[in-house]
């Protein structure tokens, strides 16, 4: 039985990982769904990872899973725990000493979204709806939090302060109809960022909303390497 450590991006809400823990549990495996402070101002990388490491524990086969903001915390966890393997799940990836608030220049992330955008016929103009919520059913919505978690914007400017990344098996899945972070966006990153190819999967930035059963099988296939 492996741990799956599911940690959410901006905003941090454990919620987004609902509808994956049943699934995992029901594989045989362990999901432990981690809960952010994201609008604590004075919360920054360090306290995440805080709370991950305590999550962590003792315990020996964990498989850390990082969505989208939450692969700045992923280096700084990899440094403190044991971790067997990491999954990115539609999720940036921080080069040393980076901050995610220039991580957005140095991966021409806006660029790249607005280019599909253009070439796919949705506004290029960001809005909640078009580019989180697009495939996500609306009974799933009914069951979440009236009011999102707003990430604070000062861990923007912290810069994640890891030597490299560790050598253990590192995935990157990507939702092939994410709007926020493109495909072949993802697939540049990656390359470029770790020299890895991008698993695709269908479902848009919010893939574990949309795409639980898709994703929770390829998180299952992982473990079994």
């Amino acid at each position: 039985m492996a741990t799956f450590i599911l940690v959410p991006g901006a905003g941090g809400m454990a919620w987004y990982w609902h509808r994956v823990v049943p699934l995992l549990r029901a594989s045989g495996h362990e999901p432990v769904a981690i809960d952010l402070p994201g609008d604590d101002r004075h919360a920054g990388l360090a306290a995440y990872a805080d709370i991950v490491v305590r999550s962590i524990a003792e315990r020996a086969d964990v498989i850390l899973v990082v969505q989208s903001f939450a692969g700045f915390t992923a280096p700084l966890v990899c440094a403190r725990a044991h971790v067997r393997m990491v999954v990115f799940v539609n999720a940036m990836i921080p080069e040393p000493g980076e901050t995610a608030g220039a991580w957005w220049g140095a991966t021409g992330a806006v660029e790249a979204r607005q280019q599909a955008a253009a070439a796919r016929g949705y506004t290029p103009e960001f809005d909640v709806g078009t580019y989180f919520l697009h495939d996500v059913p609306q009974e799933v919505l009914r069951t979440g939090p009236e009011q999102p978690r707003e990430e604070a914007e000062t861990i923007f400017g912290e810069p994640c302060l890891f030597e490299r990344w560790p050598d253990i098996p590192i995935h990157v899945l990507a939702g092939k109809d994410d709007r926020f972070f493109p495909i072949e966006f993802q697939r540049r990153v990656a390359r470029y960022r770790l020299g890895k190819e991008v698993a695709e999967i269908p479902g848009g930035h919010l893939v574990a909303l949309s795409n639980a059963e898709g994703l929770a099988e390829c998180l299952v296939a992982y473990e079994k390497g």
